[in-house]
């Protein structure tokens, strides 16, 4: 005969199946994006210690790093390395030193989620969406717009 306290932050009309997922721009969590220096030191290190392996790697060329996919689940951790002292990512660690990078949801439609994003006023890094990881369609959030946070849209690409 306990008393049961109430979520102050749900509504009455909460709920918690995926019915009440209906509408929403995200879809899951595709993966967190890890920096690096080393990929490859890194990739034995989280063999080593949690026995996993590369789903997919590849270098790109663009954006100046080298990028693994570990599988966990339905989600992947993404290591990344830069390849250029001048990347983006070499900033990155240069500033801030290795770790959590940034978070990637998935969408069903990067595109529609981006614009959903800038009409709601949150200011976004890619104003078009663009080729990612793996045959991806992927865009990047400023961390500014969403509570310091580097967030990547991915859309997966055709099976």
């Amino acid at each position: 005969m306990g008393l049961e306290a109430k979520n102050p932050y749900e509504n009455d009309n909460f709920k918690s199946d995926e019915s009440a997922q209906v509408g929403t721009l995200l879809t899951g969590i595709h993966h967190v994006g890890i920096a690096v220096q080393d990929l490859d030191a890194a990739l034995d290190e989280y063999r080593e210690t949690f026995g996993v392996w590369v789903d997919h790697r590849e270098i790109l060329e663009a954006d100046g790093v080298d990028v693994a996919l570990i599988k966990v689940g339905g989600s992947y951790i993404q290591l990344m390395a830069p390849t250029r002292d001048d990347s983006l990512l070499a900033e990155f660690i240069e500033e801030r030193g290795p770790g959590i990078h940034h978070v990637g949801y998935r969408v069903s439609d990067c595109a529609a989620a981006l614009a959903a994003l800038v009409a709601q006023g949150h200011e976004v890094i890619d104003e078009e969406p663009r080729r990612g990881l793996a045959d991806t369609t992927v865009a990047f959030v400023h961390p500014r717009a969403l509570f310091g946070t580097l967030i990547q849209l991915v859309e997966d690409g055709p099976a």
